[in-house]
């Protein structure tokens, strides 16, 4: 309970596993399709991530809820929440928008938070969020991020939100005029499963890790518009990755 890591984006100390080989790509496709605000895993496919698959195809409950749109179709999930919260009156308020809007111009108001966590519609999506709120604070000309995650898997899932916490961090700093600074993510419930404790202790555990490798993002990258109309996978790159040999967790539900 309570885990506490914090990211040294200011150094581009990229916090990718090297103990085993990680996937890091379709971590940031995933986050660059919250950032769009897509609510369809077609979309997320097409941007290199398949994490959305299952949950829009293969949960049983949301298949049978009538408001379900077809097959694909998420819900008013994740980026759905962060650019079109639907307030009272029934209009939208951009979360994202906002936050790029004050931190571009210097301020930070204490209150500079993206949440993708709306308990009110719940039964409107086919999953609540796991890592769910992200809070900016600006010091001088620094950006720092604080990341919330109620619940994850940490040898399946916790490398996939190091490097998004990373890279959002990053890229907002960048897209805002901004020096990055750390990024602080707080887990709730981390927890490794039976059936992988095993594989957990006599093998990743006892393999020395590398030196940490370095995220570039493409300089071309310079608003929010970019990232929400032309940015793909290759205008980020990773360097000097060194790692041990994949290990076949099992996934359990």
């Amino acid at each position: 309970m309570d885990a506490d890591l914090t990211y040294d984006v200011a150094n581009n100390k990229f916090p990718l596993v090297t103990t085993r080989k990680s996937f890091w790509k379709a971590a940031i496709a995933e986050f660059l399709g919250y950032l769009r605000g897509y609510d369809n895993a077609a979309d997320f496919r097409a941007l290199g991530a398949r994490t959305w698959d299952a949950n829009a195809n293969d949960n049983e409950t949301w298949l049978n809820n009538p408001v379900r749109k077809g097959k694909d179709d998420m819900g008013r999930v994740y980026g759905v929440q962060g650019r079109s919260w639907q307030k009272p009156d029934k209009s939208n308020l951009d979360q994202l928008q906002k936050i790029v809007d004050n931190l571009a111009k210097g301020l930070g108001d204490r209150g500079e938070i993206l949440t993708f966590y709306n308990p009110g519609e719940f039964d409107l999506g086919c999953l609540r969020p796991c890592m769910h709120t992200h809070t900016f604070s600006l010091l001088g000309d620094t950006l720092f991020l604080t990341s919330y995650q109620r619940s994850c898997d940490v040898p399946l899932g916790l490398n996939f939100n190091q490097i998004q916490v990373f890279w959002f961090l990053a890229v907002m700093a960048q897209i805002t005029g901004h020096k990055p600074g750390k990024a602080y993510h707080k887990i709730v419930n981390a927890h490794i499963y039976e059936d992988q404790i095993e594989l957990m202790r006599d093998v990743q555990l006892k393999r020395e890790p590398f030196d940490p490798p370095k995220l570039h993002i493409s300089s071309e990258i310079k608003s929010l518009e970019d990232l929400e109309t032309w940015v793909t996978m290759d205008d980020f790159s990773v360097k000097g990755y060194q790692h041990h040999d994949p290990i076949a967790y099992p996934f359990s539900v």
